[in-house]
This record gives C-alpha cells, structure tokens and sequence, in this order.
C-alpha cells in the first residue's frame, strides 16, 4: 500500500526574500538561560518582520556578556567589537562613512554607565542613528558578578555584600541628553521587547532600549532587584505596544480615548494602548516623573518612555552627500591619468 507523501514545508520570506534562519548568527556560548541570549532572538525576529538587509548592516559593541552578543545574530553583517566603553565613537566613524548602513550597538550596563558614559552622553545629544541597546543586569558578569553602576540601592550580592551607592537611570540621563526615541524593556517579555525594538530600527536617530536582562550565574538570587522574579513582579508597562510598519496595511482598533498614534518618520505607526490614559511619550517632562516614580516604588517603568519622531539626526544636520564614498566604484574615486596629468600640471 503506497503512502501519500506529505506536502513541502511552505518556507516563510520576509518582504525581501529572505528566510529567517539568514538572520541568525553562531551558537551562543554564553550562560544557558542567560537573558542576553532572549535579546538576540528578539533582534532577530525584529529585522526579519521588518526586511532589513543584514548585509547594510553593521554591528558594533563594546566589552562584557553583552557585547558578545553581536555573534549570535545577523552574521552576514559587518561587525566591530570596540575597545571598553568606546562603541559610540566607532559606531559614528562607520555611519560618517556610510550612512546607508543601519547601525545596531549592543552594550551593557558597566560598558555603558561606567567606563563609556562620556561617550554614551555625546552619543545622545547627537541623535546619531543608531539602535543602541543596553542589556542590563545590574552586575559585571564576566568578572564574576560586581555591582554596575545601574544596581539598585539595597540589592545584595550572593556573597551577602549590600549595595549602598544610587543607580545610574540609563533611560533618564538619555532623554535629559536629548535622545529621541528612549524604552526599556524586559528579555522575558517577548511580545513588548518585539515591538520596540521593530520601532526602534524605524527611527530616525539614536533609538535608547534598556533592556532588563538577569544575570541567572551571579545576579538571579533573592536580594537582587535585577533577578527573573523580581522584574517580574515589579513590571510596571506605561502602555501596550502594537507597530505597524510603513509596508503593512493593518487596522488595529481600540477603544477611542485610549490609544495614542505615533507616526514614524518612514510612515510605520506606532500604537501605545495606554494604561495610564494621562501618559504621553512625547511629553519629556512627563516621561522623567514617570521614571522617578515608579523608581521611588521600587518599580520598572516599561515600554517607550519618550519618543520624538520628527527630529533631525546628527548625519542630516552634517548635511552629507547623498551617496557614501564608500559605496562609489573605482571608476569614479579614481581619476584617469589624463587628470592627474592635469593637477600635476598646474602644479609646476
């Protein structure tokens, strides 16, 4: 009796033809359970719902767990791992060069607010464009677990040492700075992180997203406020997110007067069902007092805290030609000999 052969697997491509496994990366070494690993994932789900090139893309990252993450997704991307703390100055040398490429910098919460905050600070009030992630843990997971500068007063270390210095609020700082598009999210939150990060690669400069990553070897135990359970518990969203990208056409109601569009500057629209019907994201006043708040509850503001989407970033205020030297062929960055004979003529 002949058996039926089952049908092919219908292979599912993104917008520009690409299947999702192009957009993975090697096999991650870091801890199993690591919330890094959950980052990358997400990253790759978001480039390929939103057809992003990998190969006009460049990724960039600094020192520690989290800029070894870069090696588990796009891996046919360019990619710089920097000296510690100096991705930012790396990451705007590329884009003055390029500015096609689509910059994705992945750095920690050490990388970030301690040894890089100078070029964290001049990164934001720049709005370069750039998707600039922070994958926080409140420790040093590759030097065995030391306080960060963004762990919380209070939180203790496995040794039972107590932390008595105040955070660093990396989303805070940024929006005082000027950056233009800032969110925090959480590695365990699939749906949330998803979405943003879908509109921070629509934005249009620098994109902020502190993402709240426990460190399940030296930061996941009772007395961190950076563990699995205590994110959980103090999750405190400002809305729920759905994206629409500029090339979808989908219709999402909700109840009038309780759902705020943004529209982005390539046409994508962001909608923010808001569960504080008061809140506004492009209020930067109001967004601060959010941040202060829920902090002095011991809680996590999540989802995009500040966003304004028609400003100008630092490559249009530069005014760059319109095509990148580096993507112009030999033909036309190298004269012919009939030129050179001409300048060399001109100067005798």
């Amino acid at each position: 009796m002949a058996t039926a052969t089952p049908p092919p697997k219908k292979i599912k491509l993104n917008r520009i033809g690409l299947e999702l496994p192009v957009y993975r990366g090697g096999k991650t070494t870091l801890c199993a359970g690591c919330g890094h690993n959950a980052i990358s994932e997400r990253i790759i789900d978001a480039c390929f719902a939103m057809g992003v090139d990998p190969t006009q893309v460049v990724k960039l990252s600094g020192i520690g767990c989290s800029s070894k993450s870069p090696a588990y997704f796009l891996g046919s991307s360019h990619g710089f791992n920097t000296v510690h703390g100096r991705m930012p100055s790396i990451g705007t040398g590329a884009l003055l060069a390029n500015k096609n490429l689509v910059a994705i910098g992945v750095s920690g919460d050490g990388d970030t607010g301690a040894i890089g905050i100078g070029q964290f600070v001049h990164l934001m009030r720049r709005n370069l464009p750039i998707v600039y992630i922070i994958e926080d843990n409140g420790c040093y997971g590759l030097t065995k677990g030391q306080f960060s500068p963004t762990a919380d007063v209070g939180s203790t270390l496995k040794t039972g040492v107590v932390n008595d210095l105040p955070p660093i609020d990396t989303c805070a700082l940024a929006i005082q700075l000027g950056a233009t598009f800032v969110a925090r999210s959480f590695s365990g939150d699939k749906k949330q992180l998803t979405a943003v990060l879908k509109a921070a690669l629509s934005h249009r400069g620098t994109a902020m997203v502190d993402v709240l990553s426990p460190c399940v070897t030296f930061n996941d135990h009772e007395g961190s406020t950076k563990s699995y359970a205590y994110v959980k518990s103090h999750d405190d969203p400002l809305e729920e997110l759905d994206f629409v990208p500029f090339f979808e056409d989908i219709t999402v109601e909700y109840e009038p007067g309780t759902t705020q569009e943004v529209t982005m500057h390539d046409g994508s629209r962001l909608y923010l069902r808001k569960l504080d019907e008061s809140y506004n994201p492009t209020d930067k006043i109001q967004a601060l007092r959010a941040l202060h708040e829920t902090h002095a509850r011991g809680e996590f503001a999540t989802g995009l805290i500040y966003v304004d989407p028609m400003a100008d970033d630092f490559l249009t205020s530069l005014n760059l030609v319109d095509e990148p030297l580096a993507t112009l062929p030999e033909r036309r960055v190298r004269p012919p000999q009939s030129v050179l004979d001409e300048v060399m003529d001109d100067l005798r």
